[in-house]
């Protein structure tokens, strides 16, 4: 089993990768790291590594699901409507199953909904946040504002791809970038580097075959 402080230790700069994101939005950086290390915590007293997730995917979204309440809460940031209405499921599903006397974690409701378990974390982020805008009436559950789309899939992505490439060597790093990022071929990245193509091939699988590891 992981060791909880370890966990915690090991992922620090998990917490700094989210909180750039949010530079210059207002708020002073040592309090959105403050924030984001509250929710690099609560992932990790609610990880079930049984469940075969990497804790970094768990994770991000209970970081920036805790950095992002905190912009809410200052009013700088609105919430998705999706998000919205998967919290209010998060919330009634918690409910039965604590009802029925069954243990009403991430992992158990993620698999009575039918969706990923940081999908389910991100919600109960946010279900913190004040709910007088939204009611339920004959009709159902009613928004009365309409806040713009969320891009927290492709930040998460983005977070993790280089939370990733950073556990690389230098020059496995430099071929993964010039590969996929500046688009080089492998012979414009062998002469870039100085190896052959050859090396540049056989090294880039290595590289790709670690990322694989390391995001699973």
């Amino acid at each position: 089993m992981l060791d909880r402080q370890q966990l915690i230790e090991g992922n620090v700069r998990l917490v700094h990768s989210c909180c750039k994101r949010f530079v210059g939005r207002g708020i002073e950086y040592d309090d959105i790291f403050q924030v984001g290390c509250v929710g690099l915590v609560k992932a990790a007293d609610g990880f079930d590594e049984t469940r075969g997730l990497c804790f970094s995917t768990y994770a991000v979204p209970t970081i920036l699901g805790e950095i992002k309440r905190l912009f809410r809460d200052t009013g700088a940031i609105k919430v998705s409507r999706s998000l919205k209405e998967l919290s209010l499921k998060v919330q009634r599903e918690k409910e039965l199953i604590e009802k029925s006397g069954g243990r009403a974690d991430v992992s158990e409701i993620a698999k009575r909904l039918g969706v990923a378990e940081e999908d389910v974390a991100e919600a109960v982020a946010a279900s913190r946040q004040v709910v007088s805008l939204t009611f339920e009436n004959d009709d159902g559950i009613n928004e009365i504002e309409l806040p713009s789309e969320s891009h927290e899939n492709e930040v998460c992505a983005k977070i993790l791809v280089n939370d990733a490439i950073s556990k690389l060597n230098k020059q496995e790093q430099d071929i993964i970038r010039l590969r996929y990022f500046c688009e080089k071929t492998q012979t414009e990245s062998a002469k870039l580097l100085g190896i052959s193509q050859v090396q540049v091939s056989r090294k880039e699988k290595r590289a790709l075959e670690k990322l694989r590891l390391y995001m699973r």
